[in-house]
């Protein structure tokens, strides 16, 4: 059986403390003893593994970071995530910290100046050991990039941060300084570079045929993502060219290593296809997690929860989003006052969720669409509409598709659970970020040069095609960036990328104000749909970035100043 070398799940790091933690009244007493031999040392570079953040989960266990952005309102109104929405967040009160990531960043450290004096000889007989040798030399480089990856985690949420540069005691931790964020991004790319230039593409056909664990091709996506930060609005505020140019050469790279292609049935199919993607084409890497219900338990509509959700929770979809899904033949719709309006003359809008943009119906549930063989109903009175929040329905009228696996079930006596999986990187991210970045450092979709070769509409209609869309053939450069804007949002929907790309595109005030969804009355035989305000929110160009934890300031006054605004 494959064998899965990474489980992020509750289990790891609940099972005690880290393995940093050594038990004196045990054999691992010591910092040399968990590197005698291959089985600990392993355990140790699983434990650094152990520290990469859930992509889907924000300060609360069933609250997708999507709700605190457009895309999404979370049931609770009580909610910690609804902080970003409601502006009650603070250097005191925060949201979503990941400074604790630091963490990970000290047991990386230790493990790579720990690793340097290694000593296995003694197997040297065992049959496996030069299998062991073989993963031992890659051991260094995983450590780095996760190293590497973390930091670009932190730097995406606080800008400027502390680089160590080395295992710290407490009184230099305590007293290190902020590496400006250009430079974090600089020393990210090289540790990727050099990472890259070590790592196999793969680690089946050697020792235990592992999935789950960084590759080449990570560290060029870690590396890609980086480069497009730091050539974003948010941190290119000089709109410096050649921050763009470096930025799609690097997404460039991955599609010419021929490593990946894009996979047309990723998100289609039921609870197995998840358990395949560490075979598909297109995922460079994903993090795997245990069988359970609790995702579905948050976001079936409640009807399908046999009674075990009593309590408001669940990421809804907005109207917001929905309008970002363009009909199936590539023009706009939107829910406007005088109903579903759109140009395109083979759309029935009397039928308004089909005949869309086929990944609407992989990222959303509405009106009318079928789940567990039933018909879903969200028009007033329907099976699955509230008029508050307190009956457990949808506050905007949609539920959420992706991710929810349909097979999951609660039934008793018949309960079924179900193994997820979340992409940390795929190639269609590596497209989209070359279309983007190409087209802001040409200033024209259709222009090449030597070393760019692939123009930024044929890389954007790549993705397109593939999800059986027609290509973009708006001109010029601002029609052509709105149409990239929109790809990023319905394709990565509830991916983790809305959030952020709000943040490094600095559009928040123009998007952040008012959340919607749609009110549907059913008049005979036909609906007429509405749209409705759900929630208006508060923005402040602050909430680009994180404010550093307070907390973290008392200890360490050279981490000042505060983020701006803060």
């Amino acid at each position: 059986m494959k064998k899965i070398f990474i489980l992020i799940s509750a289990a790891l790091l609940a099972a005690g403390c880290t393995f940093l933690d050594f038990d004196e009244t045990s054999s691992l007493n010591s910092r040399e003893n968990m590197y005698q031999n291959y089985s600990y040392i392993q355990r140790m570079l699983t434990n650094i593994y152990g520290y990469m953040p859930g992509k889907d989960i924000v300060a609360v266990s069933d609250a997708m970071r999507e709700c605190g952005c457009d895309d999404a309102e979370f049931g609770d109104p009580s909610a910690t995530v609804q902080r970003y929405g409601n502006g009650n967040w603070s250097a005191l009160s925060t949201v979503d910290t990941q400074w604790s990531l630091y963490n990970a960043i000290r047991s990386t450290w230790e493990f790579l100046e720990s690793i340097q004096t290694i000593d296995i000889s003694k197997y040297r007989y065992d049959v496996k050991y030069s299998q062991w040798l073989e993963h031992l030399k890659y051991y260094p480089y995983e450590a780095r990039l996760l190293k590497a990856y973390y930091l670009f985690e932190l730097a995406r949420r606080y800008g400027d941060i502390p680089v160590p540069m080395k295992m710290l005691s407490i009184e230099e931790a305590n007293s290190i300084e902020k590496t400006p964020f250009n430079d974090v991004i600089k020393y990210i790319v090289e540790e990727c570079d050099e990472c890259a230039a070590n790592l196999p593409t793969t680690y089946i056909g050697m020792l235990d045929d592992e999935y789950g664990r960084v590759t080449k091709g990570f560290a060029m996506a870690v590396k890609a993502k980086a480069l497009l930060y730091a050539a974003s609005p948010l941190h290119n505020g000089a709109a410096d060219a050649a921050k763009w140019q470096e930025a799609a050469k690097a997404a460039l790279d991955i599609i010419d290593s021929g490593l990946y292609r894009l996979d047309p049935a990723l998100y289609q199919g039921s609870a197995d296809t998840q358990d395949k993607w560490f075979a598909s084409p297109e995922v460079i890497l994903a993090a795997r997690r245990s069988a359970s219900q609790s995702f579905e338990r948050y976001n079936f509509p409640v009807r399908f929860t046999e009674g075990k959700r009593t309590y408001m929770s669940g990421t809804y979809p907005t109207q917001n989003l929905v309008d970002a899904f363009q009909t199936a033949g590539g023009y706009d719709i939107t829910l406007g006052a005088n109903g579903w309006e759109t140009a395109d003359p083979a759309f029935d809008v009397s039928n308004p969720y089909e005949g869309r943009d086929p990944r609407f119906a992989r990222s959303i549930l509405a009106n009318g669409m079928t789940f567990k063989g039933s018909t879903i109903e969200t028009f007033v009175g329907g099976a699955d509409y509230s008029a508050t929040r307190a009956d457990l329905g949808s506050p905007t009228g949609y539920y959420l598709r992706k991710h929810v696996q349909e097979l999951t079930s609660f039934t008793p006596e018949a309960e079924v659970s179900c193994q997820h999986s979340w992409i940390v990187y795929r190639y269609a991210e590596a497209l989209l970020s070359y279309a983007e970045a190409a087209n802001e450092y040409f200033r024209d979709p259709d222009r090449t040069d030597g070393t760019l070769h692939l123009s930024a509409r044929e890389a954007l209609n790549q993705v397109r095609t593939n999800a059986g869309m027609p290509a973009v053939t708006v001109n010029g450069y601002d029609a052509f960036k709105a149409a990239v804007q929109r790809e990023w949002r319905v394709e990565f929907a509830f991916e983790d990328h809305r959030f952020w790309d709000v943040r490094r595109w600095q559009i928040g005030a123009s998007t952040q104000a008012q959340i919607d969804g749609v009110q549907i009355l059913r008049v005979g035989g036909n609906y007429e749909y509405s749209r409705q305000m759900v929630e208006r929110r508060t923005w402040a160009d602050r909430m680009n970035l994180y404010p550093i934890p307070q907390k973290e300031l008392f200890c360490n006054t050279n981490l000042n100043p505060q983020n701006s605004g803060w």
